[in-house]
């Protein structure tokens, strides 16, 4: 099995994405932790609102994972570094 299954097969979920679905481009963090985050549409969304939308297809490029009770989104690998979710930039919502 190469690595690309592995992580894919650690996914719960992973939702088929509507035409017009949205990318994350900008990670929201508190103390380190990964609390929101910045869609391509320039909007600012929490974790568990980002896990509804990928549910339903609205947001591309990721799945569905869980730790203990507590869903995430985990990037889908591809053959590019720079959309996986480790490697984007931290972002402040605007006040």
């Amino acid at each position: 099995m190469n690595s690309n299954n592995f992580v894919k097969n650690t996914l719960d979920e992973i939702p088929v994405t509507n035409a017009n679905a949205r990318r994350i481009i900008g990670l929201v963090k508190q103390e380190g932790r990964v609390t929101g985050y910045k869609l391509s549409d320039e909007t600012f969304v929490s974790k568990s609102e980002a896990v509804n939308m990928a549910k339903q297809g609205q947001i591309s490029g990721v799945g569905i994972a869980h730790r203990g009770d507590t869903e995430y989104l985990k990037s889908i690998p591809d053959e590019s570094e720079n959309n996986n979710l480790g490697n984007l930039p931290s972002v402040s919502p605007k006040q």
